[in-house]
């Protein structure tokens, strides 16, 4: 039966030919109706044919009584939500643990996540369509991380950021280090095969601004092309030996295990959110998780993060 069937927010893009982020942005106005099961939202049928049925409805144009005018009807019109939705954006686990102790301490409060990266996390977070964004972007000219780009790409915004974690991120080898790799300068080495993340990703940032400061380039590197979505599978495709190198985090070495991890910087994995009198109430919830002894030890307990500075304010305009 139709009404029995439901969709993620990944089919609902591609039934509406639509960006995930969009879709994500029609759940938080209240346009488009959804539910959590386990980790995923999902978006009943009967509900989707509803929000295109009124979607429908808006083409035809109407003359305002008064001003002879086109008058629309606009999403937040046309649903309301007794909570309010707040979509976090990146990959990192550590952001499933303060979606749960946001909807912990507010049942107010609906948070939704979308897996992507940092770059086009700030670029969501200026077109409105995400609230908390996680990025750990690299500048290779000051070796700042994310204040850099949240000033190039925020100007005019009210923003505060602040630290989540950081860890350490290098480049995954095939066990004993056959290529005897010990730094950048290693990857210009001919033959090397890479695996690379996904355009975006902090993690592909870290390794266009390295290549960049060593006078490396990507055209030369064997499986520059090939890109993954998470450094689980980087990590992955090193230890299946389907590549030599790849740039990640520490802790995806850890859980995949049959490859070595070679330390070379610290990042910085930082929040960023927009203030305004709406938001204000709750950034200070936000704040006052990151800054509690309860969520810092359950961050701990997680192995490869750091929480030295979790919950420090670094930026705000």
């Amino acid at each position: 039966m139709k009404s029995d069937i439901s969709y993620t927010t990944e089919e609902i893009a591609k039934l509406l030919k639509i960006s995930k982020l969009t879709v994500y942005d029609l759940i938080k106005k209240g346009a488009l109706p959804a539910y959590r099961v386990g980790k995923q939202m999902r978006i009943d049928a009967v509900d989707l044919e509803a929000y295109k049925a009124r979607a429908k409805g808006r083409q035809t144009v109407s003359a305002h009584p008064e001003t002879s005018e086109p008058s629309f009807a606009t999403p937040s019109s046309l649903a309301s939500s007794a909570s309010r939705s707040l979509v976090i954006t990146g990959q990192d686990v550590s952001l499933d643990l303060l979606a749960k102790y946001m909807e912990k301490s507010s049942p107010a409060i609906r948070p939704l996540r979308s897996f992507v990266g940092s770059l086009d996390s700030l670029i969501s977070l200026y077109k409105g369509e995400a609230d908390i964004v996680s990025t750990h972007l690299l500048d290779g000219d000051t070796g700042q991380y994310n204040i850099p780009f949240v000033r190039k790409l925020l100007i005019g915004y009210s923003c505060v950021v602040v630290n989540l974690l950081s860890r350490s991120a290098g480049l995954y080898v095939q066990r004993g280090n056959p290529w005897k790799i010990r730094d950048w300068s290693g990857l210009g080495l001919p033959g090397l095969r890479i695996v690379n993340r996904e355009k975006g990703s902090g993690a592909r940032v870290l390794l266009d601004e390295q290549l960049r400061m060593h006078g490396i380039s990507g055209r030369q590197l064997i499986g520059y092309e090939q890109e993954e979505t998470n450094h689980m599978s980087v990590a992955g495709k090193v230890a299946s030996g389907e590549a030599d190198v790849g740039v990640g985090i520490e802790k995806a070495a850890l859980l995949v295990g049959g490859i070595d991890f070679i330390p070379l910087v610290r990042e910085r994995y930082d929040l960023v959110m927009l203030k305004n009198q709406d938001n204000l109430p709750w950034i200070e919830q936000v704040m006052s998780i990151l800054q509690s002894e309860a969520f810092r030890s359950e961050l701990q307990n997680m192995q490869g993060y750091d929480t030295s500075i979790t919950g420090q304010v670094l930026y705000e305009t």
